[in-house]
């Protein structure tokens, strides 16, 4: 047989080289250690060390581990233990972070090889699909009205409905509503974004619900961080949107500043609604009211929601409760500033008017 490779290619290129040296102890134990250096292009040192490694074992031909004796620089069981309880509390830290916020002595290196030794690396990243699965099994075990998800939408975005819009003077912006376990809908319109028509929006619903008996000790809004909201970023006291949701017995809480995922309801709603709803044909705001509710109605009570058990908003909440009305998600949208109308001034009377 003739080798046109050297014996150390070969052994690179081998599955298990122990067959190789194998043949090469054979060779040399037959024809003598020159030889079979030759025949299988190394170095006679090559041959005497198998030849002087090999008792009778296949194993005996196996790599020897190159790890040195003795290592002065390897770390204590004590520094070991530092390194083991930091990332058991913070156990999502990289090495990096680890070493850097901790302020631990360590090279990145010498912390991974710890963690990985104990078993603490990560396993598994989860994908947004997953996660998007994991809330959904969170969210499903949520009683109704639990977190009404509350936000604004501009919607001069939607190139569809603007020119409709300035044409027949439609509403400017949304303002939405959704619970979050189950996915009711609740909308409202106006020509601006102000926390006055926010705080009838809200009022309007709460007192819909309060018809309801729903108990609002259970009940938090959430909203994120616009001033139709919270007000001004300098105020002193709570705004009135604030100070409606919790005088009426629920709680009232912000996302924190740029997390807009914690929205997700909302935004989905949002996105649903520009390609179901405002690619449909308006001429007058009477008519855009009257298919608001129509579409409304149809979300609540018909549509089917994938990412809610392929139910619609109305039959989760009868498997929660089967005593509920099917009124409760019967709450027809407006426009908010009709909400301001003053009402009707009686004759003979000079007081000043009021507003709700």
């Amino acid at each position: 047989m003739v080798f046109f490779a050297r014996y150390y290619t070969i052994m690179l290129e081998s599955k298990d080289p122990k067959f190789l040296r194998y043949r090469l102890v054979k060779t040399a134990e037959e024809k003598g250690i020159k030889p079979a250096a030759r025949f299988f292009h190394c170095s006679p040192n090559t041959v005497r060390k198998w030849l002087r490694r090999f008792d009778g074992e296949l194993s005996s031909l196996a790599s020897m581990s190159r790890r040195p004796q003795t290592s002065p620089n390897k770390l204590s069981k004590e520094d070991e233990m530092k390194i083991v309880k930091a990332k058991k509390k913070l156990i999502t830290w990289s090495a990096k972070r680890l070493k850097r916020d901790m302020e631990l002595p360590y090279s990145e290196k010498a912390i991974r090889r710890v963690v990985k030794e104990h078993g603490l690396g990560r396993k598994w990243r989860r994908k947004k699909p997953q996660t998007k699965r994991c809330l959904r099994e969170i969210k499903k075990l949520w009683w109704t009205w639990q977190q009404i998800s509350t936000d604004t939408k501009y919607l001069n975005d939607i190139p569809e409905y603007w020119v409709q819009a300035r044409a027949h003077n439609l509403p400017k912006h949304q303002y939405t509503a959704r619970d979050v376990s189950t996915g009711a809908l609740f909308l409202g319109f106006a020509d601006e974004l102000s926390i006055t028509y926010s705080t009838l929006f809200k009022r309007r619903i709460l007192e819909h619900l309060k018809g309801h008996e729903v108990d609002f000790s259970r009940v938090t809004v959430q909203t994120d961080n616009g001033s139709e909201f919270i007000g001004s970023w300098q105020a002193k006291h709570d705004s009135a949107f604030t100070c409606v949701v919790e005088g009426m017995g629920a709680r009232h809480k912000t996302i924190p500043p740029g997390a807009h995922r914690f929205q997700a309801d909302v935004e989905t709603v949002h996105s649903l609604m520009e390609n179901e709803f405002y690619i449909e044909k308006f001429r007058t705001r009477r008519e855009f009211i009257r298919k608001a509710e129509i579409y409304q109605n149809y979300f609540n009570y018909a549509r089917k929601n994938t990412g809610k058990e392929n139910k619609t908003p109305f039959e989760l909440i009868r498997e929660k409760d089967l005593t509920t009305s099917l009124k409760i998600l019967d709450l027809p949208p407006v426009f908010l500033e009709h909400l301001l109308r003053p009402p009707p001034h009686p004759r003979g009377v000079h007081d000043v008017r009021t507003y709700p």
